[in-house]
């Protein structure tokens, strides 16, 4: 049996209107001053705001990016923190629901959490997943990136919180590298899966695109990327490129140079009109593979 052509396939222009929502990705180049970053965040969703979405996503790191391991510690904020209140303001302030792609949460023992934060348009926090998968590489007198120097990796996925836009599913940056994760998301009914990020160019340059993508296409989902780009310190630089994906892995909308936001409806309908027409969900062989399982539950 051959796949369809691609004449019988959906198409989100044929599509129903009736099941739209509007969702805003932002970019940013956020530097250790916390001050100016969270003034350009407000800036970013004021525009969502004004194109009429109905949820922004921020990048990771959109509460500061740090020059030093040792600074990034110092620097970290709280739950119950000042800089956290002024966020669910803004939620309320633009009646939006806020994701918050990566903010650093203070923990014991000198270290850190890389934290994505999910608030509702009447500023409460509805859900908080800290990154699982953490870049550790150690070549000698080559290359030594350890984000677990500082950072301790989150020990449970979340379920797809539900939004006014659809079931989002939480995650971060190098875990979209890790296609079980997404599964799991899509399995437990996730309709957009989230992926802010800090990129550096040569990866980005080279998987940023495809591996989004790839994500969409192979859970028919929405992808939202949020991304950092451009200089943030002499030592570090971002791709960029945020983007909306969706599920035939089409891209929507994708960020200009510099601070930006871009904007793209979550159709509904057409997620159903995908996994109808092309029913991979129902064609998995577990029997020869396994399943991925969610938290470790039990099958």
């Amino acid at each position: 049996m051959f796949e369809q052509s691609s004449s019988n396939l959906p198409k989100a222009n044929m599509m129903s209107r009736s099941n739209l929502n509007l969702i805003a990705v932002c970019q940013m180049t956020s530097t250790s001053d916390i001050e100016a970053n969270y003034k350009t965040c407000e800036q970013l969703v004021h525009r969502a705001s004004q194109m009429g979405a109905e949820m922004t996503f921020l990048p990771e790191g959109c509460d500061f990016i740090s020059k030093t391991k040792e600074e990034a510690v110092a620097m970290a904020i709280s739950l119950d923190g000042e800089l956290m209140s002024r966020y669910k303001n803004l939620a309320m302030k633009y009646d939006q629901w806020l994701s918050l792609g990566g903010v650093h949460l203070k923990e014991d023992g000198n270290m850190l959490s890389n934290a994505h934060i999910l608030i509702d348009n009447f500023g409460k926090i509805i859900a908080v997943y800290k990154k699982t998968h953490l870049f550790d590489v150690d070549i000698p007198n080559v290359v030594r990136l350890k984000e677990t120097d500082q950072t301790i990796p989150g020990t449970r996925l979340i379920s797809p919180v539900r939004s006014p836009v659809g079931s989002v599913g939480m995650a971060i940056c190098y875990d979209m590298r890790f296609p079980e994760l997404s599964i799991a998301l899509t399995k437990r009914g996730a309709d957009i899966l989230t992926f802010p990020s800090a990129f550096t160019q040569t990866t980005g340059m080279a998987h940023w695109e495809v591996l989004l993508r790839s994500r969409a296409i192979e859970n028919q989902c929405y992808v939202a990327a949020a991304a950092q780009t451009g200089k943030h310190n002499e030592k570090r630089t971002s791709y960029g490129h945020a983007m909306i994906v969706d599920p035939w892995g089409t891209i929507l909308a994708c960020c200009r140079e510099g601070a930006d936001v871009c904007v793209a409806n979550v159709d509904h309908d057409y997620i159903q009109q995908v996994r109808k027409r092309m029913p991979v969900w129902e064609h998995r062989r577990h029997d020869i593979y396994g399943n991925v399982l969610f938290n470790g539950d039990k099958l």
